[in-house]
């Protein structure tokens, strides 16, 4: 009863200021948007990943934020994100990235993977990673034949 009455006591008391709730919060959201453009964000990410005190939660949590976006990351970003895992030590996690990266090319894998593999193929054959392709990953180990091809 008590909370009801307090609930109702800051209504009235919110009304008489004319502070109005969705007001507030449409302002605390507007004012908090940045205009990052292009050029400005693939720096980011690359400057991000090219810092030598990187440990493996920033360069997992930066990995998983760039694939949590509805887009396909600059070959750029790529590299140094491949040069932080060399750093690392952390082989898994460069192969992982590189899924990553082919699944969130989606219907268009056919065009912009073909030209991702293109573009960072000198930095993966100077660190010595191979694509998930060339391991037989993008092949199931165990797969059974389809019933219907019997």
């Amino acid at each position: 009863m008590l909370r009801a009455a307090a609930g109702q006591l800051s209504q009235v008391i919110r009304g008489s200021f004319g502070v109005s709730r969705l007001a507030a919060i449409g302002a605390v959201r507007n004012s908090s948007h940045s205009t990052e453009t292009d050029a400005e964000f693939d720096a980011r990410y690359e400057a991000y990943f090219n810092r030598n005190e990187i440990d493996g939660w920033e360069a997992r949590k930066a990995m998983n934020d760039l694939l949590g976006m509805d887009l396909v990351p600059e070959p750029k970003i790529v590299i140094a994100g491949l040069k932080a895992c060399r750093r690392l030590n952390d082989y898994a996690l460069a192969i992982r990235w590189l899924e990553g990266i082919k699944d969130s090319c989606g219907p268009h894998v056919d065009t912009i993977w073909p030209y991702m593999v293109q573009e960072i193929r000198p930095t993966l054959t100077e660190l010595g990673i191979e694509t998930p392709e060339e391991l037989g990953y993008n092949q199931p180990e165990l797969a059974l034949k389809s019933v219907y091809e019997l």
